[in-house]
C-alpha cells in the first residue's frame, strides 16, 4: 500500500473510532464570535482572528491557544487519542509514532508490505463496532471478517485475507492480515497486530530451582494480571475490564461472558452489544463506557442530566453546569450568553454577571470579582481615611496592604511596598533570597515555584519518558531525531560516529518489539508511549500510569489500559474535558461564618448570599442537608441555634444551658454532637423543632479528654474524629457511641484546630495554628503529608470538597481554595473585614444518604450510631444511650431513673455522705464537686476504716483503725435533723486493727477479720459473743460480703509464698463450711460484692485497677479495666456499679449500668475510705436464722435450707442450741472449746494439736504483742452466760502474758517467757535481740512480709491511699493499658460477646456451694 493507501486507512481509523475532522473542532470555536473575531470561553472578551493560535495567550483563560490543531505538513494524521498529530509519511513506516499506535494498524513490517483486511463503513444503520457492506444493507460484526466464510453479498467481508502461509512452518495470525516465523510465538513480544501470537502460551519458571524441579508441572500457572485487567476462569489469559460482559467472548474459555446481567438495575444502561450495565449518568458524556459506543449513539435527544450538547455534540452536560463560571464544553458554549441569566430578588448583579446579596453592596468591601457593588454608591465608605482606597469606594484591613493581592480597584494598596526578609518554618523550603518560601513538597517537582527559579535548580536529572532518547545534556527527544545528522541535543549527544559504525540496519541489529533507534552507542530497542522496555531490552511492557502518579495522571479513578489509562469519576461526577477533572452536577456552596456574618458562596459562580448577620461572633457552624438547616454556636452564648437555609426568618434555638467549642451535625442518626474543651467531653443530643433542656444531653466520652478542640462525624461509617490541644496534642477517632478508641495521629502536631474527612480519598485533613500548616493522613494515620503554605499564617477551619481543600486563616481575614494534593492552584473565594471562622462545604455528596439503623431501633431517648462489627467495612450499626442520670434497662431500649429510694453512702476519716442516685438525673453528672448530700458525722471516731450498714436495723457498723474498736450508730430517719446517734462498741481490740468487716442484717451479727487475727470471726451484737467462723490461709483478709437471703458468704485474701504475691476469693456458707476457692489470679482484691440475687460475687483489684466478677458456682469469670486513677473502692446496687478511684489527689465517683459507657458521677477533694451503695430491696430476704435467731441461744450462722447454732469464746455447744461455760481449769491452763479438758496455756499456738476439736490451734494471731488481746464488751444478763464472762477468760490470758513478757520485737518476732527470763523469738530473716538486724540474703523476704502487712493495714486506714501508688509499683503494672470499661457489662445476662472471658480452674477440683443440709450430729 503506497502513500494514498497509508492516508486512506488513517482517515478509516479515524471514522471508525468516531473521531471527528480536528478542522471542524478548530472552527467550532469561531461560530460564537463576530466575523474575523474569536471569543474567550471564559467572559464576554472578544479578539482579532489573528491572535487565535499565535503561541500568545490572549484570553486570560488562556482559550485562544487551546486545542490549536492545524493541519500542516507536519500535521496530516491525528492519533486515535487526540493528543498526538504526526505527518502522513509516519503512517505504516514501521515506527509506532502514535501513543496507541493507530498510525501501523495494518501494516505487516515483517514482509515489508501493507495487508489490509476489508475496511467496512459503519453507518447510522449499523450499530458500532459493526460494520456495512458496501452496496448493501448488511451489517456484520467485527468477527465474520476474514472468518472464512463471506457475510457480504459480494464477499468484501473477505477479499485480501491470508487463509495460509506460504511456509507451512509459520504462524497465522488470527485476523488473518499476516503470517510470522515459529520462533516469534510465545516470545513474550508481539508481532501480531490482534497479539494472538502471544495467546495460549503456557507460563512456567524461568530458572526453577534445584529443589523444586521436580515439582514443576507442565500445567500452566495462573496468571498475575496488572490493575484494570482480571484474569479468566483458565488462568491462562488476561483481559480488560471493559471487555467483560461486551458480548464478544475474549477469554479462550469465555469465562469473560459469564455470569453477566439479563436485566440492569434502576439507574443503570444497558449497552447495546452484549450484557454490560453502566451507571446513567456515563451515557452520553462523550466518552464511551460501552465497547460498542451504544452509550454514546443518539445523544442529541435531551434527558435528566443532559440538557446542552457542546463540543461538535459529543458531549452532552446538564442544565446547572451552565454560565457558573467554569468552562465545561471545550468549545466553551456553556459560558456564552450569560448575561441573562437573572438573580434572585434580594441579589445584585455584579457587572460580570456575578450575584451577590443586595445587603452587601456598598458596604466598603469588594464581593463583586470586577468589584461593581462598589461603585456608584450615594454615601462614603465607613472606614478610616488611611485604609480607604484613595480612587474607589473600598476599605482595606491593615492585614490586606501589601499581601501582594490587589484589593483596590487600582492596585494602589500593593504599591511602594517593602517585601521584609521571611524565615521558613520546618516544612518549607527557602528559595534563597531572603523574600520567598515553598512547601518542601515543592521543590525539584517539575514546576517553577520561587520567583528565581530556584527550587528546580541542582535536582537530579530525571529520566525522560521511555520513549524518548534522553541527552546527555538533559533534554528529551524523539527517537526519530537521533543520528539523523542534525544537532537536536544541547550537547550533541545524540549524534556520533557510532550512528554510523552500528545502527539498526546492521546484521546484528536487535529484533526489538516496537522498533529500533540507532544511537551513538549502537542500536537500541525503543518502545511507543504508553510502553516501557523490558529487562531483556527487546520486548515491550505496558506502563501503570495510574500507579506511578494517581492524582497527576486522574483526580478520581484511573483506569489502567494497554499503552494507556482511563480517568472515571465516582458515581455523581462528570468528566471534565480535559479528561481527568471530574464536577459535581450541582454546585457546591461553601458555608462561612465571617466574625458574626454567616455567608453562603457558590463554589464555581460566585454567587454571595448573607444567610444571617448576629451581635456576636459565630464560631463553629454545621448543617443537615436533608432538613436544609445551618447549626451555629457562639461562645457568648450558652445555647446551639440553628437557621433554616432557604428561609433566614426560620429560626430557633435546639439546647440551652450548655457550653460548647465546637459542633458537628449526625445526618444519619439525627443527632447533634459538640465539644466542650473546659471539661473535656463530647457530648450529643437528639435533633428537635422544640427547645431542649441541658437534661437531655448525654456525654458520649468524658474520660481522658483534657483539651478537645475540633470534631468530625463519619456517619455513614459510625465513626468520629476529634483533634487533642492540649499537653498531648493529637487526633483520635472511635465510633461515636464513644466505643473502639484509638489514636490517629500523635505526631507532627502541635495545636490542631480544625479537621475534616475527605469521602472520596477517605483521608482526615487539619490546619495546624502553630505549625501554619495543613496536614492529611489516611483513616488509620498513615501516610502523612504536611503543606506549610505561606498562605496559612494563622489558620482556623478546613474543608474539603473534590479535589479542592478549603481554608479560612484569621490573620489574612481571607478563605482561600487550593489542589488538596499539592497546595497549589490557590484561589481567593472571600475577603470580608471580619475574621473568618467556621467552615464547611454544603454538598448532597458531603452527607451521604444512606438509611438509619436508629428506625429500626425504638430507643426511648437517644440513638447512638456504632461502627460495623471489628474487622468489617460496611454500614453503621446504633446502640440506644441514656441522657445524663438515667440508666437503660435490660430491654436496652428504655431509659429509667434510678430505683426511688436507692442511696450511696461515703465513707471519710470522721464523716458519712449519703447521697440519693436519682441526683444524677437531678443535679447532673460529670461534676466538679460532690452533689448535694447528706452529712453525718461519726461521733467518736478519729479515723476511720470500713463501713456497712443493716437498712432493717437502721444502723451503721463503722471501724475505727486508732482506737481498734468498732462503733455502731444508730440512723435517724432521713426527715430527722439528727445524724447518728452511739449506740456502744459492738467490738474492741487492742492494738489490733480490723482490715474487713460485713454486717449480716438478719441477725444482726458483725463478720470481721483484723491484722492480727486474719481468720473470719463473728461477734453477736445483742450479747457481744464471738466466734471463729473460718480459718484464714493467707496474711491479711481484705474484704468479706455476706448474702442473708442465700447463706453465702464470700472474702478476698493476700498473703506471700517468698518474695511472691498471692491472692484468693472464697466462698463457703455463712456458718463457714464448704469453703471454695474461686479465683486466686488478682493481685490485691478488694471491695467484695454480691449480686442482687447472690449468683455472682465482683470485687475490684486495686492494684491492677481492675473490676472482675465470676459465679459463686465458678463460671463465668468477666474482667473491666477501670482506666487511669488508682482503683479504691467499689460497690454494686440495682444492676449498677459504682466504683472510686484515685488520680493526682483528685477522688472521682464513676457507674455504669452495664449496657452503657462509665461516666463520671463527681470529683471531688475529699478523701474517700469506701463507697457503699443500698436501695429499698438490697436488704430484704429472711434465712433460717429470721425468727427468734434461729432458735440458738448465742450465735446462729444460716447456711442454705438451715442454721448453725454456735456459742462465743468461753462457753461450748450443749443440746445443739444451747450453751454452757467451759469449766474452770488449774492455774496455766485453758479449756478446750468442747469442754472436753483443760491443757498448759503453752500448748495453745505452738503449732501443735492438743486438744480434740483442735481449738488450741485456732484463731492464732499472726504476731503476739505484749499487750496483744481481745475484748468483747459484757454480755447482757442472758440464761445462756451462767455467770460467765467471755471478757474475764481472754483478758486474764492477756494480763498474764503483759506480766510475763514486756519485750518489744520491733514487729519482727514474738515476745516468749522461759522460765523467769524473756526474749524475742525472731521471724525468719531476722536476728538481733530485738529482731532488729536483717539477715543477708533473707532481709528480702522479710521486707516483703513486713511491707505487705503494712500495706493490708493501710487499705483498712485512711492513710492507705497514698501508699496503694508504691503498691502498683512494686507490682510493676503498667497504668496505660486500654481501656475496657468503656463498654462495660457486668450483669451476667447481659455480658459483652467481646469481654474476656475465663473459666476458673477451681470448678473440678473445688466442690460447687450447694444448698442441699448437711446432717447434724
Amino acid at each position: 500500500m503506497g502513500k494514498s493507501g497509508a492516508k486512506s486507512l488513517g482517515q478509516s481509523i479515524l471514522i471508525l473510532l468516531g473521531i471527528p475532522n480536528i478542522l471542524t473542532l478548530y472552527r467550532g470555536w469561531w461560530k460564537h464570535g463576530l466575523r474575523g473575531e474569536f471569543q474567550c470561553a471564559h467572559g464576554k472578551k472578544c479578539i482579532p482572528a489573528a491572535q487565535v493560535c499565535d503561541g500568545r495567550a490572549q484570553c486570560l483563560d488562556h482559550s485562544d491557544e487551546v486545542n490549536c490543531w492545524k493541519q500542516t505538513k507536519s500535521c496530516e494524521f491525528h492519533c486515535a487519542d487526540s493528543k498526538r498529530c504526526i505527518p502522513r509519511k509516519f503512517l505504516c513506516d514501521g515506527d509506532k509514532d502514535c501513543p496507541d499506535g493507530t498510525d501501523e494498524v495494518g501494516c505487516d513490517a515483517l514482509h515489508g508490505r501493507v495487508t489490509v483486511p476489508p475496511t467496512l463503513r459503519t453507518t447510522s444503520r449499523c450499530i458500532s463496532p459493526s460494520a456495512l457492506c458496501p452496496g448493501s444493507s448488511v451489517c456484520i460484526s467485527q468477527n465474520q471478517i476474514c472468518n472464512g466464510q463471506k457475510d457480504c453479498p459480494d464477499g468484501f467481508d473477505e477479499e485480501n485475507c491470508m487463509y495460509e502461509c506460504k511456509n507451512p512452518a509459520d504462524f497465522l495470525c488470527s485476523d488473518r492480515s499476516k503470517c510470522i516465523p515459529k520462533r516469534y510465538v510465545c516470545d513474550n513480544r508481539n508481532h501480531c497486530s490482534d497479539g494472538s501470537d502471544e495467546k495460549e502460551c503456557k507460563s512456567t519458571p524461568t530458572t526453577p530451582s534445584p529443589t523444586i524441579q521436580a515439582s514443576v508441572s507442565t500445567r500452566p500457572t495462573p496468571l498475575r494480571c496488572r490493575i484494570g485487567f482480571r484474569s479468566c476462569k483458565d488462568g491462562l489469559e488476561c483481559v480488560l475490564y471493559s471487555h467483560v460482559c461486551d458480548g464478544e467472548p475474549d477469554c479462550k474459555d469465555g469465562s469473560d461472558e459469564e455470569d453477566c446481567a439479563t436485566k440492569c438495575k434502576e439507574g443503570q444502561f444497558q449497552c447495546s452489544h452484549g450484557k454490560k450495565c453502566i451507571p446513567q449518568q456515563q451515557v452520553c458524556d462523550g466518552h464511551s463506557g460501552c465497547q460498542d459506543r451504544s452509550d454514546e449513539l443518539n445523544c442529541t435527544r435531551l434527558s435528566e442530566g443532559c440538557h446542552l450538547f457542546c463540543d461538535n455534540k459529543t458531549r452532552c452536560i446538564p442544565e446547572t453546569f451552565l454560565c457558573d463560571g467554569e468552562r465545561d464544553c471545550t468549545d466553551g458554549s456553556d459560558e456564552q450568553k450569560c448575561g441573562l441569566v437573572p438573580c434572585a430578588p434580594h441579589e445584585y448583579r455584579c457587572t460580570s454577571g456575578q450575584c451577590v446579596d443586595e445587603a452587601l453592596r456598598c458596604d466598603g468591601y469588594a464581593d463583586c470579582r470586577d468589584h461593581s457593588d462598589e461603585k456608584g454608591c450615594s454615601r462614603p465608605p465607613r472606614c478610616p481615611t488611611e485604609l480607604q482606597c484613595p480612587h474607589s469606594h473600598e476599605c482595606l484591613q491593615k492585614e490586606w496592604i501589601c499581601d501582594g493581592e490587589e484589593d483596590c480597584n487600582d492596585g494602589s494598596d500593593e504599591k511602594n511596598c517593602e517585601t521584609p526578609p521571611v524565615e521558613c518554618r520546618e516544612y518549607q523550603w527557602h528559595c534563597g533570597d531572603s523574600s520567598q518560601c515553598i512547601p518542601l513538597s515543592w521543590r525539584c517537582d517539575g514546576t517553577t515555584d520561587c520567583r528565581n527559579g530556584k527550587d528546580e535548580d541542582k535536582c537530579s536529572q530525571r529520566k525522560c519518558p521511555t520513549h524518548l532518547y534522553q541527552c546527555s545534556s538533559g533534554e528529551c527527544v524523539e527517537p526519530r531525531l537521533v543520528c539523523n545528522g542534525i544537532r537536536n541535543c544541547a550537547d550533541r549527544s545524540e549524534e556520533g560516529v557510532g550512528c554510523v559504525q552500528r545502527n539498526c540496519s546492521s546484521p546484528s541489529a536487535p529484533r526489538c518489539d516496537h522498533h529500533c533507534v540507532s544511537t551513538p552507542n549502537g542500536p537500541r530497542c525503543y518502545c511507543a508511549a504508553g510502553f516501557k522496555l523490558h529487562s531483556s531490552g527487546l520486548s515491550c511492557v505496558d506502563i501503570d500510569e495510574c500507579n506511578a502518579a494517581p492524582h497527576t495522571v486522574c483526580k478520581h479513578i484511573c483506569l489502567n489500559t494497554r499503552g494507556s489509562y482511563v480517568c472515571h469519576c465516582h458515581p455523581g461526577f462528570y468528566l471534565e474535558p480535559d479528561n481527568k477533572s471530574c464536577k459535581t452536577e450541582d454546585e457546591p456552596v461553601l458555608l462561612a461564618s465571617v466574625q458574626s456574618e454567616m455567608l453562603l458562596l457558590g463554589v464555581h459562580s460566585a454567587t454571595l448570599r448573607l444567610l444571617s448577620a448576629r451581635n456576636r461572633p459565630v464560631f463553629s457552624l454545621d448543617y443537615d442537608w436533608a432538613q436544609q438547616r445551618v447549626y451555629w454556636l457562639s461562645s457568648n452564648y450558652e445555647s446551639i441555634r440553628w437557621t433554616d437555609m432557604n428561609n433566614p426568618n426560620s429560626k430557633g434555638t435546639l439546647i440551652k444551658g450548655v457550653k460548647s467549642d465546637f459542633i458537628a451535625v449526625d445526618w444519619v442518626g439525627k443527632n447533634l454532637y459538640w465539644v466542650d474543651g473546659l471539661v473535656g467531653q463530647i457530648l450529643a443530643v437528639k435533633l428537635s423543632d422544640v427547645t431542649l433542656r441541658s437534661q437531655n444531653y448525654t456525654v458520649v466520652l468524658g474520660e481522658d479528654l483534657e483539651q478537645p478542640s475540633s470534631l468530625v462525624l463519619l456517619s455513614h461509617r459510625g465513626l468520629m474524629l476529634w483533634s487533642e490541644i492540649g499537653s498531648t496534642p493529637q487526633i483520635e477517632r472511635s465510633g461515636m457511641d464513644g466505643s473502639r478508641r484509638k489514636v490517629v495521629v500523635s505526631r507532627g502536631l502541635i495545636w490542631p484546630v480544625s479537621l475534616t474527612f475527605d469521602l472520596l480519598d477517605s483521608r482526615i485533613y487539619w490546619v495546624d495554628e502553630k505549625l501554619h500548616c495543613i496536614g492529611s493522613a489516611s483513616l488509620d494515620g498513615d501516610n502523612v503529608k504536611i503543606l506549610q503554605l505561606a498562605e496559612t499564617p494563622s489558620p482556623f477551619s478546613v474543608a474539603v470538597f473534590n479535589d479542592r481543600i478549603f481554608w479560612s486563616d484569621t490573620k489574612r481575614r481571607t478563605i482561600r481554595s487550593a489542589d488538596k494534593n499539592t497546595g497549589k492552584d490557590q484561589k481567593i473565594l472571600l475577603k470580608r473585614p471580619g475574621q473568618p471562622f467556621g467552615l464547611k462545604l454544603m454538598h448532597a455528596f458531603s452527607q451521604p444518604s444512606i438509611s438509619s439503623p436508629c428506625d429500626q431501633m425504638q430507643c426511648s431517648h437517644l440513638c447512638l450510631l456504632t461502627p460495623a462489627g471489628r474487622g468489617r467495612i460496611g454500614r453503621p450499626t446504633a446502640v440506644c444511650r441514656c441522657p445524663k442520670g438515667l440508666l437503660l434497662s435490660k430491654d436496652r431500649i428504655t431509659c429509667s431513673l434510678p430505683a426511688e429510694l436507692s442511696f450511696i453512702l461515703l465513707l471519710s476519716r470522721r464523716k458519712v455522705y449519703q447521697i440519693p442516685l436519682q441526683s444524677m438525673h437531678r443535679d447532673g453528672v460529670n461534676l466538679k464537686k460532690m452533689p448535694n448530700s447528706r452529712v453525718l458525722s461519726l461521733p467518736g471516731l478519729t479515723e476511720a476504716s470500713a463501713l456497712d450498714t443493716s437498712i432493717p436495723g437502721l444502723s451503721l457498723y463503722v471501724a475505727d483503725a486508732s482506737q481498734g474498736f468498732v462503733d455502731v450508730m444508730k440512723m435517724s430517719s432521713s426527715r430527722s435533723r439528727q445524724g447518728l446517734t452511739p449506740a456502744g462498741h459492738i467490738l474492741k481490740l487492742t492494738d489490733d486493727v480490723v482490715t474487713a468487716l460485713a454486717v449480716d442484717w438478719v441477725t444482726s451479727n458483725l463478720y470481721w477479720s483484723s491484722t492480727q487475727r486474719r481468720d473470719l470471726h463473728v461477734t453477736a451484737r445483742n450479747n457481744n459473743y464471738t466466734t471463729l467462723v473460718l480459718t484464714a490461709s493467707m496474711k491479711e483478709t481484705t474484704s468479706i460480703a455476706l448474702h442473708p437471703p442465700s447463706s453465702k458468704l464470700c472474702y478476698s485474701a493476700v498473703g506471700t509464698a517468698g518474695t511472691k504475691s498471692q491472692s484468693e476469693v472464697n466462698c463457703a456458707w455463712m456458718d463457714g463450711r464448704k469453703k471454695a476457692l474461686l479465683w486466686k489470679k488478682s493481685t490485691i482484691p478488694t471491695s467484695l460484692v454480691f449480686s442482687n440475687d447472690g449468683t455472682v460475687i465482683y470485687w475490684a483489684d486495686a492494684a491492677e485497677g481492675i473490676i472482675s466478677c465470676i459465679g459463686l458456682d465458678g463460671s463465668g469469670f468477666r474482667q473491666y479495666k477501670t482506666g487511669p486513677g488508682l482503683l479504691t473502692s467499689l460497690t454494686y446496687v440495682e444492676n449498677i456499679l459504682i466504683w472510686v478511684t484515685l488520680d493526682k489527689d483528685v477522688t472521682k465517683l464513676w457507674y455504669s449500668d452495664g449496657l452503657q459507657p462509665k461516666q463520671l458521677w463527681f470529683e471531688t477533694k475529699t478523701s474517700l475510705i469506701e463507697v457503699k451503695a443500698y436501695s429499698n430491696n438490697s436488704q430484704s430476704g429472711t434465712n433460717m436464722c429470721s425468727n427468734n435467731n434461729g432458735g440458738c441461744v448465742q450465735l446462729c450462722l444460716p447456711y442454705p435450707g438451715g442454721r448453725t447454732c454456735t456459742c462465743g469464746r468461753g462457753f461450748y455447744t450443749v443440746n445443739v442450741t444451747s450453751c454452757s461455760p467451759l469449766p474452770i481449769c488449774p492455774a496455766q491452763e485453758i479449756s478446750c472449746s468442747d469442754g472436753s479438758k483443760c491443757i498448759s496455756s503453752r500448748k495453745f499456738c505452738d503449732g501443735r494439736l492438743d486438744c480434740e476439736d483442735e481449738s488450741d490451734e485456732q484463731d492464732c494471731p499472726n504476731k503476739i504483742p505484749a499487750s496483744s488481746g481481745i475484748e468483747t464488751p459484757p454480755p447482757q444478763s442472758s440464761p445462756s452466760s451462767s455467770g460467765i464472762d467471755a471478757k474475764n477468760v481472754f483478758a486474764g490470758l492477756a494480763n498474764k502474758a503483759s506480766k510475763s513478757c514486756d519485750l518489744h520485737c520491733n514487729g519482727h518476732g514474738t515476745c516468749i517467757t522461759e522460765g523467769t527470763a524473756s526474749r524475742c523469738r525472731c521471724e525468719v530473716g531476722y536476728t538481733g535481740e530485738f529482731c532488729q538486724e536483717a539477715e543477708k540474703g533473707k532481709g528480702h523476704a522479710g521486707v516483703g512480709l513486713g511491707l505487705f502487712c503494712l500495706i493490708f493495714i493501710l487499705l483498712a486506714a485512711a492513710v492507705f491511699y497514698g501508699k496503694r501508688r508504691s503498691v502498683m509499683l512494686m507490682f510493676n503494672k503498667s497504668k496505660d493499658k486500654e481501656s475496657l470499661v468503656g463498654n462495660i457489662i457486668l450483669p451476667p445476662e447481659l455480658f459483652d460477646s467481646e469481654s474476656e472471658e475465663v473459666e476458673s480452674p477451681i470448678d473440678v477440683k473445688n466442690p460447687q456451694l450447694g444448698s442441699e443440709s448437711p446432717s447434724l450430729k
